[in-house]
């Protein structure tokens, strides 16, 4: 687990044999089965997980109680509510497997113990948050400017290989459409092709 971890750090910075002892010494390996709970709403988010093997999935429920996900999380991808990480309050998210999972979780305490004791992962993490901001403020700006089928292209290109491992349902829930209007979408783009 640790190993898939330490190729996604080695894109952005350098670590030492030493620092990777250092990590496994401060990391929690942890397996999920599918549709167990990494955190529920309500909670303080403890982890930022890492996704070594497995697909997670981000969620909230709107006013009528419809689930709505934020996010997908597949191999290589970290996964958290960050607010609720960084600021202690309780999550408005659910975080749960969609697939059994293998996941690498770094407590709020490691995180600032590793910043201190490797200074490279203060600019990894420095570079993940500013991703994360970014990723976030794109994706919203995308639910009110994109038409639906642009919303499906350009989900496709973030997550190349979801349509064969989410449910059309939680798909549907992602792009803020009825799953019966994703089956005539998709019906309308394969058309075209």
């Amino acid at each position: 687990m640790l190993d898939s971890l330490f190729v996604k750090l080695s894109n952005t910075i350098t670590l030492t044999e030493t620092d990777k002892e250092i990590f496994g010494q401060h990391v929690i390996l942890k397996n999920l089965r599918k549709r167990q709970y990494l955190l529920q709403e309500g909670e303080v988010c403890k982890y930022v997980a890492f996704v070594s093997k497995g697909l997670l999935r981000s969620y909230l429920f709107d006013e009528k109680t419809n689930q709505r996900i934020i996010q997908f999380a597949p191999e290589g991808w970290f996964i958290s509510d960050l607010h609720s990480f960084i600021n202690n309050d309780n999550s408005h998210l659910n975080i749960d497997a969609i697939e059994n999972s293998e996941l690498v979780l770094i407590s709020k305490a490691s995180h600032e113990y590793l910043e201190k004791a490797i200074p490279e992962f203060f600019k990894f993490n420095y570079l993940q948050y500013r991703g994360a901001y970014i990723a976030q403020h794109k994706r919203l700006t995308d639910m009110f400017t994109l038409s639906a089928e642009e919303k499906y292209i350009k989900m496709l290109s973030i997550y190349p290989d979801i349509t064969k491992r989410v449910p059309q349902h939680m798909i549907a829930s992602y792009l803020g459409l009825t799953p019966e209007t994703l089956s005539r979408l998709r019906k309308k783009i394969f058309t075209k092709l």
